[in-house]
């Protein structure tokens, strides 16, 4: 037998059939049929009387959630999130708007509510049939619809929190109840219950907009989308900025745009942050700019009309172009720096020497082990001593020229010779004889001018060519900010007493893990800077695009990332956030990013704002 003895005759065969019928008897009609005839007509319904009453099969009143819980499969909460089993069953004319991650609510029979998101989606069997035949396939093959109603649509759900009213008071618990088989289940769409089922602040420093999927959570309020803020407020711990910050994206991922917008949100008047001597003062922000980017903060975007000027404004979003914006250029050699993408104030300095009498590991230009480190140190000492705070990179040079010097150290057992050629091969470089000391203010001069409460400071590096040279400037200067920051005597009481936050792009560049004393040093110094930023008011705003690449002891002191595109596996395991949300790092488009910030919130995906709210670009 095939597949044709299934299909419906042909009218040929319809025909023929009839013909079989009604054909044997001739032309005559016996009397016995003509009376069949009657009999049947007499018996056949009235076609003016009334026919049989259909009853509607929808059930009476109106449909409202999108589902309700199922108990077919097991219904239980448990601590152990692999042990939970709660699962809804999603109505035919909900199904296609029901997404992976969507937030939802399950009411308790009391006041109380489950606020819990979709983990995952699938179709069931509503009859026990096998579909994986010949004919089924064939016939589907042939249909254009499908008939949902043939199929169960199900929704496994994970519990976030349980919310309830206190006071007057909407607020959150770990999951600790079981709701009711049969409980119907609604999408959550006001905004004070998902930012409390999500613990999301209601004020601080403004991120991007709450997303499912890409796509923006919307709300019957107005406006429809739902902020995402950090903390900022002494009231609900330490503020966030100080907690420390990791943005990574790939080339292309908006992590430039992004940042920018974080930073923004740090330089409006309102932001103010208490001292231990009691007074309110703004937050100086320090930025290294490889790719001479950040000094654009100083003009407004020309992109951003005033449609959208308002809705930043109705969110409380800063945006325009800061005026206290100063572009502190390094002068290195004879590089020239054209600053002609900004219209920002431009100051230039230079590296002093001096600053190596207390980091020696500026002055290394190659790895040194500890030995040589220690002489290096010794060298120094004796320099310094020598010479006083005004020596010179060059006097330092001519200094270990000295061939009675190596011999004296050499003689009395406290610089073996060979150490001794190996610091100074070592510390004789190009890049040190480009950066220190050239014709500029020394940086120590001008701290007034790098630390400005409420300004922000930009210190690009695209112009120099040297990649050891750049290193001595950011670390000199970030060492500088620190060092004052942790000092219980600090020189330089500006640092000291002002809010600071200090940018680094391309952090990957400066704080990587290597077995080099300087190295070592360099991780130690950052790793205690943001292990005190908190005591001290010194935040750390790291970028990059190989997250992997940061030392483990300064990574590890970060509270929060913000995670744009990455397309390298590696890079994507190291920023170590939910599995959920790393499956989907590879997929976003520029904008998208996962925030993890577990003092914050619980793990979430946003969408950050279309337009730069300050210049960008060309």
């Amino acid at each position: 037998m095939t597949l044709e003895d299934f299909t419906e005759p042909s009218s040929e065969e319809t025909r023929s059939d009839e013909d079989v019928g009604g054909g044997s008897g001739g032309g005559g009609e016996t009397a016995e049929s003509g009376e069949e005839t009657t009999s049947q007509a007499s018996h056949a319904p009235d076609e003016t009387s009334d026919s049989f009453e259909r009853f509607a099969a929808e059930a009476a009143g109106q449909d409202r959630g999108i589902g309700t819980v199922s108990v077919s499969q097991g219904l239980r909460v448990a601590e152990d999130g692999e042990e939970t089993e709660l699962r809804a069953f999603v109505t035919t004319g909900n199904r296609e708007s029901v997404r992976l991650g969507k937030y939802l609510l399950v009411p308790y029979p009391d006041d109380e509510t489950l606020f819990c998101r979709i983990t995952s989606l699938e179709y069931a069997q509503e009859f026990q049939t096998d579909d994986a035949t010949e004919i089924h396939a064939r016939r589907a093959m042939r249909q254009d619809d499908f008939e949902e109603r043939d199929y169960k649509f199900m929704a496994s759900l994970e519990p976030v929190a349980v919310l309830y009213r206190e006071g007057g008071e909407l607020k959150r618990r770990m999951t600790d109840r079981v709701p009711k088989p049969g409980s119907v289940i609604a999408e959550a769409t006001d905004s004070e219950q998902i930012k409390t089922g999500l613990k999301i602040p209601e004020e601080g420093v403004f991120l991007g907009h709450l997303s499912v999927g890409g796509e923006k959570v919307r709300t019957a309020a107005e406006p429809p989308t739902i902020d995402y803020r950090l903390k900022d407020d002494y009231r609900d711990g330490d503020p966030l900025v100080f907690r420390h910050t990791l943005v990574a994206g790939g080339t292309g991922s908006g992590k430039t745009h992004g940042s920018k917008n974080i930073l923004r949100q740090y330089l409006t008047e309102e932001r103010t942050y208490a001292m231990d001597d009691g007074r309110e003062v703004q937050t100086a922000v320090v930025q290294f700019d490889p790719q001479d980017e950040y000094a654009q903060m100083h003009d407004g975007n020309p992109d951003l009309d005033a449609d959208f000027a308002r809705r930043l404004e109705r969110e409380g979003v800063a945006y325009g172009g800061h005026d206290d914006t100063v572009a502190m250029v390094p002068e290195v050699d004879k590089s020239t720096y054209p600053g002609t993408g900004h219209r920002a104030e431009q100051v230039s300095f230079t590296i002093p020497f001096s600053m190596v009498k207390r980091r020696p590991w500026l002055v290394a230009g190659a790895s040194l082990n500890d030995n040589q480190y220690n002489a290096l140190t010794l060298l120094l000492d004796r320099f310094f001593r020598d010479y006083g705070d005004s020596g010179t990179y060059r006097q330092f040079v001519n200094f270990l020229d000295d061939p009675a010097l190596r011999e004296e150290l050499d003689e009395s057992g406290r610089v073996h010779e060979a150490t001794f050629d190996a610091v100074m091969r070592k510390t004789r470089t190009k890049a040190a004889n480009q950066v220190f000391d050239q014709d500029a203010r020394p940086i120590t001069e001008l701290v007034h001018d790098l630390v400005r409460p409420g300004g922000l400071s930009v210190v690009p590096t695209y112009h120099i060519n040297n990649s050891r040279a750049t290193e001595i400037v950011v670390l000199a200067v970030s060492s500088l900010l620190i060092d004052e920051k942790l000092s219980n005597s600090p020189q330089h009481d500006r640092i000291k007493e002002t809010p600071l936050v200090v940018g680094m792009d391309e952090a990957h560049n400066f704080l990587t893990d290597a077995d080099s004393v300087q190295a070592r040093k360099v991780i130690s110094k950052f790793t205690e800077a943001a292990k005190q930023g908190r005591k001290e008011r010194l935040g750390l705003f790291l970028i990059t695009q190989d997250p992997q690449d940061i030392a483990e002891p300064v990574f590890k002191q970060v509270n929060t990332k913000v995670i744009l595109n990455l397309g390298d596996e590696d890079a994507i395991k190291s920023v170590n956030i939910p599995q959920k949300l790393a499956n989907k790092v590879p997929y976003m488009e520029k904008g998208q990013m996962v925030v993890y910030s577990p003092d914050n919130s619980e793990p979430v995906e946003l969408i950050g704002l279309s337009k730069c709210l300050t210049r960008h670009g060309e």
